[in-house]
């Protein structure tokens, strides 16, 4: 007959290591998750700068293309305070008559269609716009003759520093200035006789 084992000290040990193990891995996995979640969220905002820069560019080159009465698209007035604005929640109706006729109307035209695409319409889904960025809104100030300001601004999804004061482009309309991007450019018209 065999005789019985005593207990050894080391019994249990066994399990206390898959348990240390599973704790391990768990906890790898929640950095993982969380790394990935962060991941999403700035590859988000790149995709929205990059939305944002091609609006910028796009009202750049209507300007440019319409130079004569590149003052009908000067339509933010209040620099302190970025407005009026197009896109999101913008009631601002374009009516420049300076130029000819053609002139302006096509300065018109271009407002409209900027204020369009700044509200989603190149995409929709579910009968809503959404091929934009989060609450785009975009400003075109004169700030001096023949120079012209020109913004694109909307909603991050974290916080970050707030813009600087000069690009002022429908301030306190997200909330917090810590949510609000802004990109930019001047543009100089020259004077071609």
């Amino acid at each position: 007959m065999i005789a019985a084992q005593p207990h050894s000290k080391c019994a249990g040990f066994g399990l206390l290591e898959v348990l240390v193990a599973m704790v391990i891995l768990l906890s790898g996995l929640l950095g993982l998750a969380g790394l990935l979640t962060r991941s999403q969220q700035f590859e988000m905002e790149s995709y929205q700068r990059s939305q944002a820069l091609i609006l910028l560019q796009d009202m750049v080159d209507r300007i440019n293309a319409n130079r004569k009465v590149a003052a009908c698209y000067a339509i933010t007035t209040n620099a302190t305070n970025g407005t009026p604005y197009l896109g999101a929640n913008s009631t601002v109706t374009p009516a420049c008559s300076s130029g000819t006729a053609a002139q302006f109307a096509r300065a018109n035209d271009d407002l409209s269609t900027w204020n369009n695409m700044l509200s989603g319409s190149a995409e929709i889904q579910g009968g809503a716009n959404v091929g934009a960025m989060i609450g785009a809104r975009g400003c075109i100030r004169q700030t001096a003759a023949d120079t012209y300001l020109i913004l694109v601004t909307w909603q991050g999804l974290g916080k970050t520093v707030a813009p600087s004061v000069g690009l002022a482009c429908a301030n306190t309309t997200y909330g917090d200035e810590a949510q609000r991007r802004v990109v930019s450019t001047t543009i100089n018209i020259a004077n071609l006789l």
